[in-house]
Formats: structure tokens, sequence, C-alpha cells
């Protein structure tokens, strides 16, 4: 008797660990099942989104972001912006606005566009330019320095560098000094004609164009009052001392100054087919100092300052 119930014992204790155990395995199972429910693979999942399509959007953003899109309906031009290298987040809305309306522009077009603020009009509530790193300031047709803004150690220019009359931060001038050295090195004369230019001497400037022109053409070629580059200090335009034509973009000292200048910090401001992001037309004597390191960031991409700005620096600031 004693050994029956022994065995009946031990075979209750056995089904009691077998069914503890088959709880257990159902339990985490069930609890595996809850953690997986909660991730943003099975919620991106349950709003449609392909598992491919939903790796990448977990790629590529933050945990904030994810939140922002789980509100939104699926939407594959979603995935096509947060793949592309210039993407910012807090410009998607934007993005997909604008691609919704320009649906012939390429994907990579419509960031570069909405980043440098192409779906506004110019000059229509503009921001007030951020003063705080005096060479990477941006000032174009969004951003403008007040009247009254006076860069703090502008020099004279000797007449061996430029044209009489010029005037420029200390440190662009130090780097053109040691730049049109090395260019003479190689036979070009590079000097300046136009430099520093103050609020007022701007807005003569734009106001004849405007007369002889019109507002439209005079924004192509010239900066309004407040929005000009040259306020800065950190602006140049120049020419070949000896280009009698006035051409500078036909002449070798451009092939050089376009092929070396990011050396010693600087940058052509306004390229050729870039009109659409920089707001103006193209100007081969146009030179903005930005340093020697975001100078050759933006030669080895191939982007403007305009990109540059938002991307590295503006988006940067919201990371």
């Amino acid at each position: 008797m004693a050994k029956r119930k022994l065995k009946k014992s031990v075979k209750l204790s056995s089904f009691l660990l077998i069914l503890l155990l088959m709880l257990t395995l159902v339990g985490i199972k069930l609890y595996k099942n809850y953690q997986y429910r909660q991730t943003y693979e099975y919620k991106l999942l349950q709003i449609n989104y392909t598992l491919d399509e939903t790796k990448i959007l977990i790629k590529n953003l933050n945990d904030n972001e994810l939140e922002i899109i789980l509100k939104k309906e699926r939407n594959t031009n979603i995935i096509k912006f947060v793949s592309e290298k210039y993407f910012i987040f807090n410009n998607l809305d934007r993005y997909l606005e604008y691609l919704n309306k320009n649906e012939n522009k390429e994907i990579n077009n419509v960031i570069t566009l909405v980043n440098v603020n192409r779906d506004r009009d110019y000059y229509k509530e503009p921001k007030a330019t951020n003063i705080e790193n005096k060479e990477l300031m941006l000032v174009n047709k969004y951003h403008y320095l007040d009247e009254n803004y006076t860069p703090e150690d502008i020099i004279k220019i000797s007449l061996t560098y430029a044209y009489e009359g010029n005037s420029i931060d200390s440190v662009v001038y130090n780097a053109f000094k040691e730049l049109t050295e090395d260019a003479k090195k190689e036979g070009h004369t590079i000097v300046i004609n136009s430099s520093y230019r103050d609020y007022n001497s701007q807005k003569e400037i734009w106001e004849s164009r405007k007369d002889l022109y019109g507002t439209r053409k005079a924004d192509e070629y010239a900066a309004r009052p407040g929005y000009s580059e040259h306020q800065t200090g950190y602006a140049i335009d120049v020419s070949d001392y000896y280009d009698v034509n006035d051409e500078f973009g036909k002449t070798d000292s451009f092939l050089w100054m376009k092929e070396n200048c990011y050396k010693y910090g600087f940058i052509l401001r306004y390229p050729e087919d870039k009109e659409d992001i920089t707001g103006y037309s193209y100007e081969p004597w146009h030179y903005r100092y930005v340093g020697k390191d975001a100078a050759l960031k933006i030669k080895n991409e191939n982007i403007t300052y305009d990109e540059y700005f938002a991307y590295y620096i503006e988006n940067a600031r919201s990371n």
C-alpha cells in the first residue's frame, strides 16, 4: 500500500511539475508576445508598413520621431524621404506638402529645396540671422541682418590685394592674403574689387537696380538691404587684375580659385546651376569665408552653403 501511494504521489508530483512547466512556457510566450506588441516594428506593421519599410524607419528615426510617424497614415514617400542623406525630420510635413504640389520633382531635390526654404516665398517671414558664430552666419533671402549691424573687426585692405576703398574682417583678410600669394606663384593675379558694405550702401545698390530693371530682376542680381552677405564682412567679390574683359569666370584665375579656395576657408557662394537653391544667378566672382573645415565639407559634398547650413548647423541644433 505504501509503495502504491508513493508511486501515485510521484506521478502527481511529475504531473504538477509538467503542468507548471507548461504554464511557465505559456506565460513566457504570452509575455514575449506582449513585449513584441510594444515594439515599433509591431506597431508600424499594424498601420500597414511592410517589414522592410519598418526596418528602414526604425534604423533612421529615434523614438520620438517614430511616435509621430505612428500618428500618420502609411505613406511610402516617407520611406523615400528618410532614406535620403540630407533628410531633416522636422521638415517631413513640408517635404510631403511640397512633393504633393510638385509631383515631377525627385525626392532628393524636394529635400534640398525645402531644407533651404524654397517652398516659401523670398523675404516672406524672414528670420534674424544668428550672429553668434560670425564666420558661419547665414545671410540670404530668408535670413537678414539688422540695419545697425556692423562687424567688429573690419580693417582696410592694402592696395596690394584690392582696389581702392575696400575693407574686410581681419580673419578673412589674412586668409585672402595667403590665398592670393599662393595664386601668384602659379601666375594668377587675384584681387578684391568689392568687400564689406554696410546696410545703407547695399540699399543704394539694390534700389538703383530696382529703378533700372524692376524688382524681380533686381532680386536676381543683388540682395536687398539687410540680406547681403557683404554686410557680414566675410564676403568678397574678386577679379583678375589683368582681365581686360572683366569676365572673371572665363579666366584661368577663376579655375584656380574654384579648385583651391577651400584650402584657405573660402567657397564659391553662388555656383552655376544652383540658382534654385541659392536664390541668386551664377556669380563666379563672389566668395564667402566660412573657415577651412566647412569649406572642405562643402567642396567634398558638392553642396551650397545654404544646404550646409540647413543640415549641419541648423539641424544639428535641433537634434
